[in-house]
């Protein structure tokens, strides 16, 4: 099995909309070709499990 140099890879940014905006132009000069998506999210469900001794904030 040969794995090719040129394999797609997708990233993901999780932030709120002005960091995301403020970003941008920093993405601009970091992408010299690809694709760039924005795109809204509807969250169903989000559990997060405390670690012993990390308290909830």
């Amino acid at each position: 099995l040969r794995l090719s140099e040129d394999l797609p890879v997708i990233v993901e940014i999780v932030d709120g909309e002005e960091r995301i905006n403020a970003f941008l132009p920093i993405l601009d000069e970091m992408v010299d070709e690809g694709l760039v998506t924005i795109e809204d999210v509807q969250i169903l469900k989000y559990l997060h499990r405390f670690e012993e001794g990390q308290e909830e904030k």
